[in-house]
């Protein structure tokens, strides 16, 4: 059997060459890559192909592909952060996460993909961080139960679950929405309207301030 070659590090000239977009390249194509085939089945190859860049600038700026993934974990939350403002009413929340299908689509599907590839808290490098972000969604339903809004039976963190997989739905269950709506679940127009369907359910639970 042939000895691999080992891995060439990348030229001082490549390093050099607008690193802040050489990464931003290499972070798209990533998103792209593990949108469509997951992390399992992305291919380093296949990323630096669609950031037409050298396979040993993505060891070099990201230590391979597990750092890439965690990056793209950390964009996530940056991305959150901005997203949903503190203060921001439950509905709105939802509505704001539906229409991420829309807006980054990419990022659903990664969402969606690191549930399918869950395989304990030590394969996902946002475990901890999301936890930590969900829980702030769980104590607000519990004190809008705790005022009464919410009948006692309702498990708050059962509620954030299913909140957080309609949102998702137009990414996890297109065939679905196909069959029974006759659209296109992709479109903006629907997407725009189911976003709007999802807050309106939040609403009708008593999950916004009185």
């Amino acid at each position: 059997m042939p000895t691999p070659k080992p891995r060439r590090s990348p030229k001082p000239h490549e390093r050099q060459r607008d690193p802040e977009r050489t990464r931003k390249l290499i972070l798209e194509a990533a998103a792209a890559e593990f949108a469509a085939h997951g992390f399992a089945g992305g291919r380093i190859a296949a990323i630096a192909s669609r950031a037409g860049v050298n396979q040993q600038l993505i060891s070099y700026y990201f230590d391979g592909k597990e750092g890439l993934y965690r990056a793209l974990s950390e964009e996530w939350r940056q991305h959150e952060s901005e997203l949903i403002e503190p203060g921001t009413p439950l509905p709105e929340q939802i509505r704001r996460y539906a229409l991420e299908a829309l807006s980054n689509p990419d990022g659903v599907r990664l969402m969606a993909w690191g549930g399918l590839e869950y395989a304990g808290p030590e394969s996902d490098p946002d475990h901890t961080a999301r936890s930590g972000r969900l829980q702030g969604s769980v104590d607000e339903i519990r004190d809008l139960q705790a005022a009464g809004r919410l009948p006692a039976e309702v498990d708050p963190a059962c509620l954030v679950i299913m909140l957080m997989s309609a949102a998702m739905a137009t990414t996890t269950l297109p065939h679905v929405i196909e069959g029974i709506c006759q659209v296109d679940p992709h479109s903006p127009e629907f997407l725009h309207h189911y976003a709007g369907q999802v807050a309106i359910v939040a609403r009708l639970l008593g999950l916004e301030p009185a």
